[in-house]
């Protein structure tokens, strides 16, 4: 609004200088039929003061300050098209006039994403010698925009890729503002924020339906809606915890803190406050919980940050309290607002919302990538038309890595901001991820155990996710398609559980369901090392085979009585007594491994059973793999 008013001061006091445009010439009519029409667009009234500025340019075809103005009214309603179209036909009648007019036409044209046309509008506005500095600030600001954004055209040409927002429709959207999407992996449950009257935000659920229809939304039911300020939310991608930004509830400690809420049997429990390692004096909001719920990212403006807002991380202890949070660093973090983190269930990819990072000239979106070391990568502006001359949302992505959430105000909007759905352009998407759910359970008694579940990236050899399993044994844990995993179950008293996921070439469709049993220590209870997978004719171990063995390493230390034996197994492929004298190589090299780490030999012996063994056919070569295994068995305690 304050930019149109603007414009038209900005269009009187310039009258004088036109070549042959006179405002003083004016039809009457057409100066009182603008006039009151002016006074629509002063009252916020915008929609309402269109007829009449069509009126007085229809009694005046050439009032170029009534053209200008209806131009200004339609770049407010965001109707770009328009607007450029109107600015043009101010053009054409007097260029000198509408030289003041460059900067709200190349808005304009940004906002139809024609960024070449509106840096060259800008240059000219910005050659005016007598510009005011707020003008002149004003303009550079917008060309550094344009500028980025011609350059970010160049580096990435268009494809096929289109942008095709939809709105959730009557389901989710209502005629009042609608924000913060959030949805569980398995889209079984979304969640999302909606606006109230005055400063109350209520949070909503749907249910997630076949083929992505939603169920009627409905209020979140429990005491997380009791309180009537609250803002952000987030559900974990298991479904059984709700994290939310409030104000003023029970515990807090001045602004908004960041509290949590768990599903339980008879509903979802009293929110908690998460604390002073989270919370402060000052405003925490947005929160993103990781997939595997050990790390919480949020935003803040506590004092010690870069800028106004920034992006911070704790990681849950192994107590299951949260750690003190840690600023993520200017890589990241800028003079200006980050807002709205997103780690997707993938672990390893960030969006988020930045006003201080180089854009298109708002709030926009970017995305970041968790390296080897944990280290993230510079930030990547989403680009445009994802990123516009508005300014951009929070940002949501499914677990297929494609369908995206945001909340924006557009022409089709029920009321206020509502959420859409979109296709994210493949060169920013996470990772597809599916899941593995289950249950750990004693193999003796059935009787479900707390247990940790570790997922390793079998290539770097580096633990990516760990989960601790609920007081029943359930456990759910994220696998991103593109890389081969080891997933290990632990726990104390028991031999450990391992399972293959090779998931960098074979990406199936559906998720994993396991239910787990693991053996108490006892003698003759036995485990098959699944990850030790020998090259053919060779007792070389090989880097993978370490994320297992390390397993019975860690059990071997932690249980300093305990003697195992290791068996060696072959398919029948070539002679029988050279596989004899091969799985017995193999059984060694294992041995060796563990010694050389300090366990005593007289706790080892080894033995090879060659192909005698099979527990499967040797018929097929999924029959033969199964054969090719390594196992260890306890032989005292």
């Amino acid at each position: 609004m304050k930019n149109i008013l603007l414009l038209l001061l900005l269009g009187f006091s310039t009258a004088s200088s036109a070549q042959s445009y006179n405002a003083e010439k004016v039809n009457k009519k057409a100066i009182d039929l603008y006039e009151r029409a002016l006074l629509k667009v002063q009252d916020g009234q915008l929609k309402e003061a269109i007829p009449g500025l069509k009126k007085a340019i229809e009694t005046e075809p050439g009032y170029a300050d009534a053209i200008l103005s209806l131009a200004s009214v339609y770049g407010e309603l965001k109707d770009y098209k328009t607007a450029v179209e109107q600015f043009e036909k101010g053009r054409a009648i007097d260029t000198a006039y509408f030289r003041f007019f460059y900067l709200p036409y190349s808005i304009n044209l940004a906002g139809l994403g024609r960024f070449s046309d509106a840096l060259n509008a800008i240059n000219k506005f910005l050659t005016i010698p007598e510009l005011s500095d707020r003008s002149r600030k004003s303009g550079e600001f917008r060309k550094r925009s344009y500028e980025f954004a011609v350059q970010y055209q160049d580096k990435h040409p268009s494809t096929s890729y289109v942008f095709t927002p939809v709105n959730m429709g009557d389901s989710v959207n209502s005629e009042k503002s609608e924000y913060y999407p959030s949805i569980t992996i398995n889209d079984s449950l979304f969640v999302f924020t909606r606006r109230g009257a005055g400063y109350r935000e209520d949070f909503f659920e749907s249910t997630i339906l076949n083929k992505r229809k939603y169920s009627k939304s409905r209020l979140i039911n429990g005491d997380i809606n009791l309180e009537p300020s609250k803002g952000a939310i987030n559900i974990s991608q298991d479904g059984e915890w709700l994290i939310f930004a409030g104000y003023n509830f029970r515990g807090g400690y001045g602004d908004f803190d960041l509290y949590i809420s768990y599903y339980t049997p008879t509903g979802w429990s009293e929110p908690e406050n998460l604390g002073r390692n989270i919370n402060t004096e000052s405003w925490e909001s947005a929160p993103s919980l990781s997939p595997d719920k050990r790390a919480l990212y949020f935003s803040s403006n506590r004092p010690g940050g870069y800028g106004n807002t920034d992006l911070y991380v704790s990681y849950r202890q192994p107590n299951g309290r949260w750690g003190p949070c840690v600023n993520m660093g200017p890589t990241i973090n800028t003079t200006g607002k980050e807002q709205a983190p997103f780690i997707h269930a993938d672990n390893a990819t960030l969006y988020f919302t930045s006003n201080g990072l180089q854009g298109y000239g708002g709030n926009d979106i970017f995305v970041c990538r968790k390296g080897p070391n944990n280290e993230w990568s510079t930030p990547e502006n989403l680009g445009y038309p994802i990123n516009t001359i508005e300014e951009e949302g929070s940002l949501f992505v499914a677990a297929d890595g494609k369908t995206a959430f945001y909340a924006s105000d557009r022409s089709d909007s029920r009321g206020g901001l509502d959420i859409y759905t979109f296709e994210l352009r493949p060169d920013v998407r996470p990772a597809r991820t599916l899941y593995v759910q289950g249950k750990v359970y004693d193999a003796k008694t059935r009787k479900g155990l707390p247990s940790a579940v570790e997922l390793v990236d079998n290539k770097t050899q580096k633990m990516v996710m760990n989960v601790q399993t609920d007081e029943t044994g359930e456990y759910f844990i994220t696998l991103p398609v593109g890389k081969d995993y080891t997933f290990t179950v632990n726990r104390k008293g028991y031999l450990f559980f391992s399972e293959l996921y090779p998931l960098s070439k074979n990406q199936p469709d559906s998720t994993y369901k396991k239910d787990i049993p693991l053996k108490p220590i006892e003698v003759n209870a036995s485990i098959v090392l699944k990850n030790i997978l020998f090259e053919t004719k060779s007792a070389e171990l090989p880097p993978i085979s370490l994320i297992e063995i390390n397993r019975l390493l860690q059990l071997l230390t932690e249980n300093p009585t305990l003697k195992v034996q290791i068996n060696g197994y072959t398919d029948n492929v070539g002679k029988p007594i050279d596989n004899l004298k091969l799985s017995e190589n193999r059984a060694k090299s294992v041995v060796d491994y563990l010694v050389s780490k300090g366990i005593s030999v007289s706790r080892l012996t080894f033995k090879g059973f060659g192909e005698t063994k099979p527990i499967a056919e040797n018929s097929t070569e999924a029959g033969r793999a199964q054969n090719r295994r390594t196992e260890f068995v306890i032989v005292g305690q």
